[in-house]
């Protein structure tokens, strides 16, 4: 019966919709995660009579079609780029991106990834890196003995070198946006990838060309709404039960054909 695949599409959508829910509830507490959601679409539809057809001899019409659907599908997962709680830290690296742009990270291999999450570290070399050791991109290098760690809301960063008054300018951090940041392209560690879809990267200073602010000493949180995650769980579960039982019916109802054909 044409129930029973129909059905069984149905359990295949709502068991990705879970999956796309426990991975934004795992990440509630990752720095700048930005949550997804799955976005499904109706499959194609056999016609058995057009709207509009003749219906008898008299031209007469039929106001009303006769279709039967295929079921559903998954077109998409895209991300939900909504600016994060900003939550103060107390450390020195700790800068948080108010409103748009990305960080942009020198990956080893040459190419340039984007990160929200501005959670950084500096390496052996005194160099700004991420977590994961990734260059943040224009590099600054901190001297040995420097103190005094200011990044000011415009991306100036500067410190306090040995025998000076004044604090020095190392360098400065830069952005980028996109024309559709939803393009983007997710491949862990807080990184994203330029794509087709996303458009090429627009660089600029903070606070210039639309770009947001930097704030020292905080950080972005993920987007994730637990209460929000919860009832959507609740939902996706309640729909794969009511397709499992469509699909249960159908069975039935393939039984009951059967007995009768003995």
């Amino acid at each position: 019966m044409r129930a029973l695949y129909t059905a069984a599409t149905g359990m295949v959508a709502q068991e990705m919709s879970v999956q796309i829910i426990s991975n934004n509830i795992a990440n509630m507490q990752t720095t700048a995660y930005k949550k997804q959601r799955a976005e499904f679409s109706d499959l194609m539809y056999q016609t058995l009579r057009r709207a509009g057809a003749n219906s008898s001899n008299q031209g007469n019409r039929l106001p009303v079609g006769l279709d039967i659907g295929a079921g559903v599908k998954t077109t998409g997962t895209p991300r939900v780029m909504t600016q994060g709680n900003l939550l103060p830290t107390g450390k020195d690296l700790d800068v948080a991106i108010r409103g748009e742009g990305f960080f942009r990270i020198l990956m080893p291999d040459g190419r340039t990834a984007y990160s929200r999450a501005g959670s950084f570290e500096t390496d052996d070399q005194g160099r700004l890196v991420t977590p994961e050791g990734y260059l943040v991109d224009p590099s600054i290098t901190f001297p040995q003995n420097s103190s005094n760690i200011q990044i000011s809301q415009q991306g100036e960063v500067s410190v306090l070198l040995p025998g000076q008054s004044q604090n020095t300018v190392l360098g400065q951090i830069q952005l980028a946006r996109f024309v559709n940041k939803v393009g983007l392209q997710s491949i862990g560690d807080n990184l994203y990838l330029e794509t087709d879809a996303s458009g090429t990267p627009q660089i600029s200073n903070p606070g210039v060309d639309g770009m947001g602010n930097l704030l020292q000493n905080q950080l972005e949180s993920s987007n994730v709404s637990a209460v929000t995650e919860i009832s959507d769980l609740i939902t996706a579960q309640r729909a794969y039960s009511m397709n499992a039982k469509v699909v249960s019916a159908a069975d039935d109802m393939l039984q009951s054909t059967v007995q009768m054909l003995r």
